[in-house]
Protein backbone atom coordinates (compact mmCIF):
# COMPACT_ATOMS: atom_id res chain seq x y z
CA UNK A 1 0.00 0.00 0.00
CA UNK A 2 1.44 3.34 -1.03
CA UNK A 3 2.31 6.07 1.44
CA UNK A 4 -0.42 8.32 -0.02
CA UNK A 5 -3.09 5.70 0.63
CA UNK A 6 -1.73 5.04 4.12
CA UNK A 7 -1.85 8.74 4.92
CA UNK A 8 -5.41 8.94 3.60
CA UNK A 9 -6.58 6.10 5.84
CA UNK A 10 -4.44 7.01 8.84
CA UNK A 11 -6.38 8.39 11.78
CA UNK A 12 -5.16 11.48 13.57
CA UNK A 13 -3.67 10.82 16.99
CA UNK A 14 -5.12 12.54 20.00
CA UNK A 15 -1.87 12.92 21.93
CA UNK A 16 -2.04 14.91 25.16
CA UNK A 17 -5.58 15.98 25.95
CA UNK A 18 -7.30 18.14 28.53
CA UNK A 19 -9.66 15.55 29.97
CA UNK A 20 -11.38 17.88 32.45
CA UNK A 21 -12.39 20.30 29.70
CA UNK A 22 -13.77 17.45 27.61
CA UNK A 23 -15.69 16.03 30.58
CA UNK A 24 -17.28 19.43 31.23
CA UNK A 25 -18.35 19.58 27.61
CA UNK A 26 -19.82 16.08 27.79
CA UNK A 27 -21.79 16.96 30.92
CA UNK A 28 -23.64 19.62 28.94
CA UNK A 29 -25.38 16.84 27.04
CA UNK A 30 -26.80 15.61 30.36
CA UNK A 31 -28.39 18.92 31.34
CA UNK A 32 -31.75 18.27 29.61
CA UNK A 33 -32.06 15.03 31.59
CA UNK A 34 -30.69 16.14 34.95
CA UNK A 35 -33.82 15.03 36.84
CA UNK A 36 -33.45 11.44 35.64
CA UNK A 37 -29.74 11.55 36.45
CA UNK A 38 -30.46 12.89 39.95
CA UNK A 39 -32.93 10.07 40.67
CA UNK A 40 -30.51 7.46 39.33
CA UNK A 41 -27.68 8.89 41.43
CA UNK A 42 -29.83 8.83 44.57
CA UNK A 43 -30.82 5.21 43.95
CA UNK A 44 -27.16 4.33 43.34
CA UNK A 45 -26.10 5.83 46.66
CA UNK A 46 -28.89 4.04 48.56
CA UNK A 47 -28.10 0.73 46.86
CA UNK A 48 -24.42 0.93 47.71
CA UNK A 49 -25.14 1.81 51.33
CA UNK A 50 -27.31 -1.32 51.51
CA UNK A 51 -24.41 -3.31 50.07
CA UNK A 52 -22.14 -2.11 52.89
CA UNK A 53 -24.66 -3.36 55.49
CA UNK A 54 -24.68 -6.99 54.33
CA UNK A 55 -21.50 -8.11 56.16
CA UNK A 56 -22.82 -6.54 59.37
CA UNK A 57 -25.88 -8.77 59.08
CA UNK A 58 -23.47 -11.72 58.89
CA UNK A 59 -21.77 -10.55 62.08
CA UNK A 60 -25.14 -10.33 63.87
CA UNK A 61 -26.20 -13.74 62.58
CA UNK A 62 -23.03 -15.43 63.84
CA UNK A 63 -22.63 -13.65 67.19
CA UNK A 64 -26.29 -13.26 68.20
CA UNK A 65 -27.90 -16.39 66.80
CA UNK A 66 -25.48 -19.09 65.61
CA UNK A 67 -22.81 -19.09 68.37
CA UNK A 68 -25.24 -18.72 71.34
CA UNK A 69 -27.76 -21.01 69.57
CA UNK A 70 -30.46 -18.36 69.93
CA UNK A 71 -33.76 -19.02 68.17
CA UNK A 72 -35.89 -16.16 69.47
CA UNK A 73 -36.10 -13.38 66.91
CA UNK A 74 -34.34 -15.32 64.16
CA UNK A 75 -37.35 -15.06 61.84
CA UNK A 76 -37.49 -11.30 62.22
CA UNK A 77 -33.77 -11.15 61.45
CA UNK A 78 -34.20 -13.42 58.43
CA UNK A 79 -37.00 -11.24 57.01
CA UNK A 80 -34.90 -8.10 57.58
CA UNK A 81 -32.00 -9.72 55.72
CA UNK A 82 -34.33 -10.71 52.89
CA UNK A 83 -35.75 -7.18 52.78
CA UNK A 84 -32.24 -5.78 52.44
CA UNK A 85 -31.61 -7.85 49.30
CA UNK A 86 -35.11 -7.13 47.95
CA UNK A 87 -34.72 -3.35 48.18
CA UNK A 88 -31.24 -3.59 46.73
CA UNK A 89 -32.64 -5.49 43.74
CA UNK A 90 -35.51 -3.04 43.19
CA UNK A 91 -33.31 0.06 43.45
CA UNK A 92 -30.70 -1.45 41.13
CA UNK A 93 -33.37 -2.33 38.57
CA UNK A 94 -34.87 1.17 38.50
CA UNK A 95 -31.43 2.79 38.43
CA UNK A 96 -30.36 0.66 35.45
CA UNK A 97 -33.51 1.57 33.51
CA UNK A 98 -33.07 5.30 34.17
CA UNK A 99 -29.38 5.34 33.24
CA UNK A 100 -29.97 3.53 29.96
CA UNK A 101 -32.81 5.92 29.13
CA UNK A 102 -30.46 8.86 29.67
CA UNK A 103 -27.69 7.20 27.66
CA UNK A 104 -29.97 6.48 24.69
CA UNK A 105 -31.34 10.03 24.67
CA UNK A 106 -27.85 11.54 24.80
CA UNK A 107 -26.77 9.28 21.92
CA UNK A 108 -29.84 10.37 19.95
CA UNK A 109 -29.01 14.05 20.45
CA UNK A 110 -25.33 13.56 19.65
CA UNK A 111 -25.94 11.58 16.47
CA UNK A 112 -28.38 14.23 15.27
CA UNK A 113 -25.82 16.95 15.94
CA UNK A 114 -23.07 15.07 14.08
CA UNK A 115 -25.34 14.26 11.12
CA UNK A 116 -26.49 17.89 10.87
CA UNK A 117 -22.86 19.00 10.91
CA UNK A 118 -21.97 16.56 8.14
CA UNK A 119 -24.84 17.81 5.96
CA UNK A 120 -23.44 21.33 6.14
CA UNK A 121 -19.83 20.36 5.31
CA UNK A 122 -18.47 21.29 1.91
CA UNK A 123 -17.81 18.55 -0.65
CA UNK A 124 -14.03 18.95 -0.28
CA UNK A 125 -14.34 17.65 3.30
CA UNK A 126 -15.38 14.21 2.00
CA UNK A 127 -12.36 14.14 -0.31
CA UNK A 128 -10.07 14.69 2.68
CA UNK A 129 -11.71 12.34 5.20
CA UNK A 130 -12.73 8.75 4.32
CA UNK A 131 -16.40 7.92 4.73
CA UNK A 132 -15.51 4.90 6.89
CA UNK A 133 -13.82 7.17 9.41
CA UNK A 134 -16.87 9.42 9.51
CA UNK A 135 -19.15 6.41 10.07
CA UNK A 136 -16.91 5.43 13.01
CA UNK A 137 -17.75 8.77 14.63
CA UNK A 138 -21.49 8.08 14.36
CA UNK A 139 -21.27 4.47 15.53
CA UNK A 140 -18.47 3.18 17.75
CA UNK A 141 -17.39 6.57 19.09
CA UNK A 142 -20.94 7.50 20.09
CA UNK A 143 -21.41 4.02 21.59
CA UNK A 144 -18.35 4.62 23.77
CA UNK A 145 -20.02 7.73 25.16
CA UNK A 146 -23.16 5.69 25.87
CA UNK A 147 -21.11 3.37 28.07
CA UNK A 148 -19.77 6.41 29.91
CA UNK A 149 -23.23 7.74 30.71
CA UNK A 150 -24.82 4.37 31.55
CA UNK A 151 -22.05 2.62 33.48
CA UNK A 152 -19.33 5.18 34.01
CA UNK A 153 -19.87 8.39 35.95
CA UNK A 154 -22.74 7.24 38.20
CA UNK A 155 -21.11 3.90 39.03
CA UNK A 156 -17.84 5.63 39.91
CA UNK A 157 -19.65 7.74 42.49
CA UNK A 158 -21.40 4.62 43.77
CA UNK A 159 -18.11 2.73 44.10
CA UNK A 160 -16.60 5.62 46.06
CA UNK A 161 -19.59 5.54 48.42
CA UNK A 162 -19.13 1.80 48.91
CA UNK A 163 -15.42 2.21 49.66
CA UNK A 164 -15.93 4.91 52.28
CA UNK A 165 -18.94 3.12 53.81
CA UNK A 166 -17.02 -0.15 54.11
CA UNK A 167 -14.00 1.55 55.67
CA UNK A 168 -16.29 3.35 58.14
CA UNK A 169 -18.02 0.11 59.13
CA UNK A 170 -14.71 -1.68 59.56
CA UNK A 171 -13.36 1.00 61.90
CA UNK A 172 -16.64 1.00 63.81
CA UNK A 173 -16.44 -2.76 64.39
CA UNK A 174 -12.73 -2.91 65.34
CA UNK A 175 -10.20 -0.21 64.49
CA UNK A 176 -7.11 -2.44 64.82
CA UNK A 177 -8.49 -5.11 62.53
CA UNK A 178 -9.52 -2.36 60.11
CA UNK A 179 -5.95 -1.06 59.94
CA UNK A 180 -4.71 -4.60 59.24
CA UNK A 181 -7.31 -4.97 56.48
CA UNK A 182 -6.16 -1.75 54.80
CA UNK A 183 -2.45 -2.59 54.75
CA UNK A 184 -2.61 -3.87 51.17
CA UNK A 185 -4.70 -0.98 49.81
CA UNK A 186 -1.63 1.12 48.81
CA UNK A 187 -0.52 -1.81 46.64
CA UNK A 188 -3.87 -1.67 44.84
CA UNK A 189 -3.56 2.03 44.17
CA UNK A 190 -0.02 1.51 42.86
CA UNK A 191 -1.31 -1.19 40.48
CA UNK A 192 -4.20 1.05 39.38
CA UNK A 193 -1.80 3.91 38.71
CA UNK A 194 0.35 1.59 36.57
CA UNK A 195 -2.74 0.60 34.60
CA UNK A 196 -3.79 4.23 34.16
CA UNK A 197 -0.46 5.23 32.64
CA UNK A 198 -0.54 2.51 29.98
CA UNK A 199 -4.25 2.16 29.23
CA UNK A 200 -4.78 5.66 27.86
CA UNK A 201 -2.24 5.27 25.08
CA UNK A 202 -3.58 1.80 24.32
CA UNK A 203 -7.15 3.02 23.88
CA UNK A 204 -5.96 5.81 21.63
CA UNK A 205 -4.23 3.25 19.39
CA UNK A 206 -7.29 0.98 19.32
CA UNK A 207 -9.61 3.82 18.28
CA UNK A 208 -7.12 5.01 15.69
CA UNK A 209 -6.75 1.56 14.12
CA UNK A 210 -10.50 0.95 14.23
CA UNK A 211 -11.27 4.11 12.27
CA UNK A 212 -8.50 3.28 9.80
CA UNK A 213 -9.93 -0.21 9.32
CA UNK A 214 -13.45 1.14 8.71
CA UNK A 215 -12.14 3.71 6.23
CA UNK A 216 -10.25 1.05 4.26
CA UNK A 217 -13.26 -1.28 4.21
CA UNK A 218 -15.59 1.46 3.00
CA UNK A 219 -13.33 2.49 0.14
CA UNK A 220 -12.50 -0.96 -1.18
CA UNK A 221 -16.00 -2.41 -0.78
CA UNK A 222 -17.68 0.54 -2.49
CA UNK A 223 -14.96 0.43 -5.17
CA UNK A 224 -14.94 -3.36 -5.57
CA UNK A 225 -15.71 -3.14 -9.31
CA UNK A 226 -12.76 -0.81 -9.89
CA UNK A 227 -10.46 -3.11 -7.90
CA UNK A 228 -11.49 -6.07 -10.05
CA UNK A 229 -11.15 -4.13 -13.30
CA UNK A 230 -7.63 -3.09 -12.28
CA UNK A 231 -6.81 -6.68 -11.19
CA UNK A 232 -5.78 -5.30 -7.78
CA UNK A 233 -7.42 -7.92 -5.55
CA UNK A 234 -4.15 -9.22 -4.14
CA UNK A 235 -2.91 -5.72 -3.41
CA UNK A 236 -6.19 -4.91 -1.65
CA UNK A 237 -5.93 -8.10 0.43
CA UNK A 238 -2.36 -7.32 1.46
CA UNK A 239 -3.35 -3.81 2.49
CA UNK A 240 -6.31 -5.07 4.52
CA UNK A 241 -4.18 -7.76 6.15
CA UNK A 242 -1.70 -5.10 7.32
CA UNK A 243 -4.40 -2.85 8.77
CA UNK A 244 -6.26 -5.77 10.33
CA UNK A 245 -3.07 -7.08 11.94
CA UNK A 246 -2.27 -3.62 13.25
CA UNK A 247 -5.74 -3.35 14.79
CA UNK A 248 -5.51 -6.80 16.38
CA UNK A 249 -2.09 -6.03 17.84
CA UNK A 250 -3.37 -2.79 19.40
CA UNK A 251 -6.25 -4.68 21.07
CA UNK A 252 -4.00 -7.47 22.33
CA UNK A 253 -1.54 -4.96 23.76
CA UNK A 254 -4.34 -3.23 25.67
CA UNK A 255 -5.72 -6.55 26.93
CA UNK A 256 -2.26 -7.47 28.22
CA UNK A 257 -2.36 -4.74 30.86
CA UNK A 258 -5.71 -5.93 32.18
CA UNK A 259 -4.57 -9.55 32.08
CA UNK A 260 -1.82 -8.53 34.51
CA UNK A 261 -3.93 -6.16 36.58
CA UNK A 262 -6.92 -8.37 37.46
CA UNK A 263 -4.94 -11.37 38.82
CA UNK A 264 -2.74 -8.90 40.71
CA UNK A 265 -5.82 -7.38 42.39
CA UNK A 266 -7.07 -10.86 43.36
CA UNK A 267 -3.66 -11.75 44.77
CA UNK A 268 -3.45 -8.56 46.82
CA UNK A 269 -6.97 -9.16 48.09
CA UNK A 270 -6.07 -12.70 49.19
CA UNK A 271 -3.01 -11.36 51.01
CA UNK A 272 -5.20 -8.80 52.80
CA UNK A 273 -7.62 -11.51 53.98
CA UNK A 274 -4.67 -13.62 55.15
CA UNK A 275 -3.46 -10.68 57.27
CA UNK A 276 -6.93 -10.37 58.82
CA UNK A 277 -7.10 -14.07 59.70
CA UNK A 278 -3.55 -14.05 61.11
CA UNK A 279 -4.22 -10.99 63.26
CA UNK A 280 -7.51 -12.45 64.45
CA UNK A 281 -5.70 -15.64 65.46
CA UNK A 282 -3.09 -13.68 67.39
CA UNK A 283 -5.69 -11.53 69.17
CA UNK A 284 -8.54 -13.98 69.70
CA UNK A 285 -7.25 -17.54 69.75
CA UNK A 286 -4.19 -16.76 71.89
CA UNK A 287 -6.19 -14.54 74.24
CA UNK A 288 -4.02 -11.41 73.89
CA UNK A 289 -6.85 -9.04 72.86
CA UNK A 290 -6.65 -5.80 74.79
CA UNK A 291 -9.34 -3.94 72.85
CA UNK A 292 -12.40 -2.64 74.63
CA UNK A 293 -14.62 -4.74 72.39
CA UNK A 294 -13.36 -8.30 72.28
CA UNK A 295 -13.01 -9.83 68.84
CA UNK A 296 -15.64 -12.41 67.94
CA UNK A 297 -16.07 -14.97 65.22
CA UNK A 298 -18.86 -12.83 63.79
CA UNK A 299 -16.50 -9.86 63.48
CA UNK A 300 -13.98 -12.06 61.67
CA UNK A 301 -16.67 -13.27 59.26
CA UNK A 302 -17.84 -9.72 58.57
CA UNK A 303 -14.28 -8.48 58.06
CA UNK A 304 -13.58 -11.18 55.50
CA UNK A 305 -16.72 -10.12 53.63
CA UNK A 306 -15.82 -6.44 53.98
CA UNK A 307 -12.34 -7.13 52.61
CA UNK A 308 -13.79 -8.89 49.58
CA UNK A 309 -16.29 -6.07 49.07
CA UNK A 310 -13.58 -3.42 49.44
CA UNK A 311 -11.41 -4.87 46.70
CA UNK A 312 -14.38 -5.27 44.34
CA UNK A 313 -15.21 -1.54 43.96
CA UNK A 314 -11.50 -0.73 43.65
CA UNK A 315 -11.31 -3.25 40.83
CA UNK A 316 -14.54 -1.85 39.38
CA UNK A 317 -13.00 1.62 39.39
CA UNK A 318 -10.30 0.31 37.06
CA UNK A 319 -13.05 -1.01 34.76
CA UNK A 320 -14.74 2.37 34.87
CA UNK A 321 -11.37 3.92 34.06
CA UNK A 322 -11.38 1.67 31.00
CA UNK A 323 -14.78 3.09 30.01
CA UNK A 324 -13.71 6.63 30.82
CA UNK A 325 -10.56 6.45 28.73
CA UNK A 326 -12.42 4.99 25.75
CA UNK A 327 -15.06 7.71 26.08
CA UNK A 328 -12.52 10.52 26.40
CA UNK A 329 -10.67 9.39 23.27
CA UNK A 330 -13.96 8.97 21.38
CA UNK A 331 -15.28 12.35 22.53
CA UNK A 332 -12.10 14.10 21.39
CA UNK A 333 -12.58 12.72 17.90
CA UNK A 334 -16.27 13.66 17.88
CA UNK A 335 -15.53 17.20 19.05
CA UNK A 336 -12.80 17.56 16.43
CA UNK A 337 -15.47 16.87 13.83
CA UNK A 338 -18.06 19.16 15.43
CA UNK A 339 -15.54 22.00 15.81
CA UNK A 340 -14.41 21.96 12.17
CA UNK A 341 -15.02 25.25 10.42
CA UNK A 342 -17.31 25.09 7.39
CA UNK A 343 -15.23 26.74 4.67
CA UNK A 344 -17.97 27.02 2.06
CA UNK A 345 -21.39 28.07 3.33
CA UNK A 346 -24.62 28.13 1.35
CA UNK A 347 -26.12 31.61 1.05
CA UNK A 348 -29.23 32.33 3.11
CA UNK A 349 -31.12 33.41 -0.03
CA UNK A 350 -29.71 31.46 -3.00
Amino acid sequence: MSSEVEKYHEEEKIGKTYDLRVVKRLLRYLRPYWKLVAVALTLTLITNVLVSLQPYFTKVAVDDFIVPKQIDGIWVFAFAFFGLFLFRFLFSYIQEILLNMVGQRVMFDLRNEIFTKLQRQEVAYYDKYPVGRIITRLTSDVDALNELFTSGVIDVLGDLVVIFAIIGMMFWLDWKLAIVSLITVPLLFAATNWLRKHAREGFDRVRTRNAKLNAYLQEFISGAQTVQLMNAEEKAKRGFREINDDYSSANIETIYYYAVFYPLVDFVGAVGIAFVIFFFGAEYLTGFSTSAQALTVGILASFIQYSLQLFQPIRDLSDKFNVLQAAIVASHRIFLLLDLEIEIKSPASP
